[in-house]
């Protein structure tokens, strides 16, 4: 069994930002690994010559980074967990709650992450891997003919995430999940949404997916995301409270719906 750390004396203005930093250098040290845990707040405050308030607010810090899980109990304490993309995730959706992420940016982004993703699956793709892809494909299809909206764009969204894990980078496995999981937000916001062109889209993708034509599959996900990005804003503009407002119009003051075009609103919800 190794020894137990012990930390050195700290001596700054930015105590708890000292603090965070010195057990980052110490889990990329090796010195402590997923699973360790923490001596306990007293002993941990004492090592670090700091008070046990700095202490709590770096912990905090290292808990909301997803570096630090906190138990309880008599075998509890704070404990090194490998979580930290959930902080990744957990950022791109607070920029987008605070209205820091358009559909621009998003389409923007996916369009560049997802050519890289795409280009790297395409060299690693295994028959297992195509194999799976296509049977996310008609489980889509399936949802949709049954009318299970919310089973339709889980399965849609979860064909980027195969995708990402068969390039086998955990980076781009990261930033993909934070993309999705914004795009989710708004889109439980929309209701039914026409998406009948993204099967066929997604048909002609494994053609060029299978037969290793990463140019090829690129443009055809490049294609359909512009598209749906068109589709999603169509839709925001005909309800009253999407996540993200819809596009700026240049007339001044709120658009006032006639009858018809609420009634026809109301009925596609």
């Amino acid at each position: 069994m190794s020894s137990p750390i012990v930390f050195d004396k700290l001596r700054s203005q930015r105590v708890s930002d000292e603090i965070a930093a010195r057990i980052r250098d110490e889990i990329a040290a090796g010195r402590l690994s997923v699973g360790s845990r923490l001596p306990s707040e007293r002993a941990l405050a004492d090592q670090l010559g700091v008070s046990r308030p700095a202490l709590r607010e770096a912990m905090r810090t290292l808990e909301n980074a997803g570096i630090l899980r906190f138990e309880k109990g008599v075998n509890g304490g704070a404990f090194v967990q490998n979580r930290s993309s959930d902080a990744i995730v957990t950022s791109m959706l607070d920029m987008y709650y605070l209205g820091g992420i358009e559909p621009r940016h998003l389409t923007q982004a996916r369009i560049g992450c997802e050519g890289v993703v795409i280009r790297i699956a395409c060299e690693n793709a295994t028959a297992e891997d195509i194999a799976e892809l296509n049977a996310n494909i008609e489980a889509s299809e399936a949802a949709g003919a049954s009318g299970d909206t919310s089973a339709r764009i889980r399965h849609q969204l979860e064909f980027h995430r195969i995708l990402a894990r068969i390039t086998g980078n955990p980076i781009l496995q990261v930033i993909m999940e934070g993309m999705l999981e914004v795009l989710l937000r708004f889109l439980r916001s929309l209701g039914p949404y026409d998406s009948s062109y993204v099967t066929p889209s997604r048909r002609r993708f494994m053609k060029k997916f299978a037969a290793r034509d990463a140019d090829g599959a690129v443009a055809e996900m490049e294609s359909l995301l512009k598209k749906l990005e068109t589709s999603y804003l169509s839709r925001a503009e005909l309800i009253e409270n999407p996540v993200w407002p819809p596009r700026k119009r240049t007339s001044p003051g709120p658009r006032k719906r006639s009858a018809s075009t609420a009634r026809d609103s109301d009925a596609a919800q």
